[in-house]
């Protein structure tokens, strides 16, 4: 098994991150040994983070010279690059990343004709357009879920609404030429401490997949197979809870004045307490302050609501009713989180969760421990926003809420790279 990881690690393969966001995938797959051609994200703030650390400092892309550097839509790229694109072909090894999941999430309202769908299209157009011998694909659960209110209605020739979005992108996919399996996978089962499900779709070419005796659903049965190896090559828990993610950040450590940050103070680091702490803090200087980890200034009445929420609520359970109008809140969810379990999966909303032992919602830091971010990975632009802004800024808690845990993408990447060196 540990020759098998050292010949993995050691093939380079190049690839394309859409809807890369702050980078989260992209940074797994350069954990395994990948190399990004380029990344398509459209908000300023995501690509920002994005820039720094990967763009930047690991100078991890190949960025080619007909494509700008910067925050683009994906449609934009498709009419402004399209002989570049299809120049492409047989030159990517992979197209990662899935688009925008708030119209599908059923955290959400779940809309059928939000425009944010309308990116499926655009990203099958892109796959299209340079066919990669690969493909890996990441949505919410509710991607897979029909439209049931819709099913009576048509849609554009080319999908009956009220079908679930899955089965429209595996449809198509085999269409052009892919042989492709989607399953919903909980991250929590690799090495993540939080449970959060999503679906993942592997596509394989026909033509690779015919010669090397390959399904896209070995994709599946390999990183079952390999994850319990890959963590303990790391020295790291194959069941983390949440204190082992967070409990060195605790803001009884003792504060300084946030940088980054007018008014707000930062938490200081403790001692690590876990192997998952001592990986995620490699390289840091323990005499430094913790990127992005600003404490929320709240207000004495909410300190109280939570006090009296940690001492009496249950983790991991919604406000009761009882306690919604002692208070005088209509929120349903505020849950106190458990330091021993994992968490729910985080949301882009930091107060829908109170820390485990400290009256006060987790910062950035801690979801970017909670999502496998490396210390090292500063994240960039407001830390939160509001208002007729939230549809407009990606800030830091979106971008980290939004991502996908590098660990996973780094477990991913080496089965990836093992389906195309078969």
């Amino acid at each position: 098994m540990q020759r098998f990881f050292r010949i993995i690690m050691m093939q380079k393969y190049s690839y394309i991150d859409l809807f890369a966001g702050c980078g989260g995938l992209s940074l797994g797959l350069h954990y395994a040994g990948w190399k990004g051609l380029f990344a398509i994200e459209k908000s300023p703030d995501a690509f920002s983070t994005l820039e720094y650390n990967l763009i930047n400092n690991k100078q991890h892309f190949d960025w080619p010279d007909w494509l700008p550097k910067e925050h683009l839509e994906i449609d934009k790229v498709l009419d402004d690059y399209k002989e570049q694109l299809i120049g492409l072909k047989g030159k990517v090894d992979l197209v990662a990343g899935g688009p925008p999941c708030q119209g599908f999430s059923t955290a959400g309202r779940r809309k059928e004709d939000d425009v944010r769908n309308g990116l499926i299209r655009s990203y099958l157009k892109f796959i299209m357009y340079t066919r990669p011998k690969v493909i890996f694909f990441e949505n919410v659960k509710g991607f897979t879920l029909e439209f049931k209110k819709n099913k009576a209605n048509q849609k554009k020739a080319t999908q009956a609404k009220g079908i679930a979005y899955s089965q429209y992108v595996l449809r198509v996919l085999r269409f052009f030429g892919y042989e492709v399996e989607g399953r919903m996978i909980d991250f929590s089962k690799y090495g993540i401490p939080q449970k959060r499900t999503r679906f993942i779709l592997v596509g394989i070419q026909k033509d690779i997949a015919k010669e090397r005796c390959l399904q896209a659903k070995d994709f599946f049965k390999l990183i079952t197979k390999r994850k319990k190896y890959f963590l303990e090559q790391k020295s790291l828990p194959q069941n983390p809870n949440l204190g082992n993610a967070i409990s060195d950040l605790l803001k009884a450590n003792g504060t300084g004045i946030t940088p980054d940050r007018s008014g707000f103070f930062t938490g200081l680091y403790a001692t690590p307490k876990s192997n998952y702490q001592k990986y995620l803090r490699t390289g840091i200087d323990p005499a430094e302050m913790p990127d992005s980890h600003s404490f929320p200034n709240h207000k004495p009445h909410v300190v109280q609501r939570f006090k009296y929420f940690l001492k009496y609520q249950k983790a991991n359970k919604n406000i009761s009713a009882k306690a919604r109008a002692q208070f005088q809140i209509s929120k349903h969810t505020i849950i106190p989180l458990a330091k021993k379990g994992k968490t729910p999966t985080i949301t882009t909303l930091p107060d829908d969760y109170i820390h485990y032992s400290e009256p006060r919602i987790l910062t950035v830091r801690e979801y970017a421990r909670i999502q496998s971010f490396p210390d090292w990975y500063k994240f960039r632009g407001k830390y939160t926003t509001g208002g007729k802004n939230r549809t407009k800024e990606v800030p830091r808690y979106t971008q980290i809420g939004n991502a996908i845990p590098p660990l996973f993408g780094e477990q991913s990447g080496l089965i990836l790279k093992q389906l195309i060196s078969t």
